[in-house]
């Protein structure tokens, strides 16, 4: 199952793209109207009012000057003016809800680098230039770049980001027709930049998860990070047990999306974006309570792997746990933590 190679106009394969249509065929319809308007009345008033030797045109004094229409002038202000602030409205209506991904969305991770897209599943499925999602089903992409700037673009469903480096985005969408749609990047990123390019797979349900069995088998993004953190020696620091506490450094348990007070003064919340930061520039925040100690891991650590980081750090918050994340429930003793073959590590805190 391939996408058309070429198509007038894209499907409508999303929750969101007749209400992106409705407000685009809008657009069509009133430019149309005001172009043939336009283009009527100046060929009609150029002929009307065209100089003949001897007759002063209707609305001209004797000395030629124009006499002016205050309701005509008022009439062609406030009808522009009402239709810009229509389309203005409506336009603001659509962004507002496709930059809000519902909170029962599913989330896939993507990363852009030149030239393809790599995608990661919650469960640790990978694909490249490739994405399968299940029809009917609210879907978040977070998306990062490890080189410049991209753009995530979907256009049966109405969708596109910006990819950007150093920092993370989201779009989301429902899929409402299974079959094959293409993926382009809309940022020009290079020499290469027009075959960046991939398909949307949307499948049933069930032909879903029988393509997600199929997956890596490293385990889901959770534990691939918890892996990773090991590897990295966080543990020995970052204490991830609600009851475990060095002194060293910030205990992990439950930190993700909560605020976290800095050396400064200053406070901030844990999110991506913070324990991205974290990992990578340590010095720029300092919790407070802490020295300066901390390592950078700017260069040792991809951007698919911090992804991988972030979700273990996420999972040992009680608050984001769901269906699509692991470990099913916070750890909340050493006990519990060996039972289920964990070790103490966390990849993001600040000393």
């Amino acid at each position: 199952m391939e996408p058309r190679s070429f198509q007038l106009f894209p499907d409508a394969a999303s929750s969101i793209a007749g209400q992106v249509d409705s407000l685009y065929a809008f657009f069509v319809l009133v430019s149309a109207f005001f172009s043939l308007l336009i283009a009527f009345l100046v060929i009609f008033f150029a002929y009307k009012f065209r100089f003949r030797p001897g007759i002063i045109p209707a609305g001209n004094t004797d000395d030629g000057h124009s006499v002016g229409g205050m309701i005509l002038e008022i009439v062609w202000s406030v009808i522009p003016l009402g239709l810009s602030m229509i389309m203005f409205a409506w336009g603001a209506s659509i962004y507002f809800t496709e930059s809000r991904p519902p909170a029962d969305s599913m989330e896939i991770f993507i990363t852009g680098k030149r030239w393809m897209w790599k995608v990661q599943h919650m469960e640790g499925a990978r694909e490249i230039n490739e994405l399968h999602v299940p029809m009917n089903r609210n879907i978040k992409l977070t998306m990062t770049s490890e080189d410049v700037i991209h753009d995530f673009s979907i256009p049966a469903f109405r969708t596109k980001a910006d990819v950007l480096p150093g920092k993370y985005t989201t779009e989301w969408f429902q899929p409402t027709k299974p079959g094959a749609y293409h993926i382009f990047c809309a940022e020009y990123c290079g020499t290469k930049h027009s075959g960046m390019v991939g398909t949307v797979y949307v499948l049933n349900q069930q032909d879903y998860q029988d393509w997600l069995a199929r997956g890596s088998g490293e385990g889901s993004m959770a534990e691939q990070g918890q892996a990773l953190f090991n590897q990295l020696g966080c543990g020995n620091c970052h204490p991830s047990l609600v009851n475990n506490y060095n002194g060293r450094a910030p205990n992990l348990a439950g930190i993700y999306n909560n605020k976290v007070t800095l050396k400064d003064g200053t406070a901030t919340r844990a999110d991506e974006a913070y324990i991205r930061e974290s990992v990578l520039f340590p010095q720029a925040k300092i919790v407070a309570g802490y020295d300066d100690i901390m390592p950078t891991f700017s260069g040792l650590i991809s951007e698919e792997g911090m992804l991988k980081l972030i979700e273990y750090v996420k999972s040992l918050s009680p608050q984001v746990n769901s269906a699509e994340s692991a470990p099913s429930k916070p750890v909340t003793d050493a006990a519990a933590e060996q039972k289920a073959g964990r070790n103490p590590v966390n990849p993001a805190g600040k000393k």
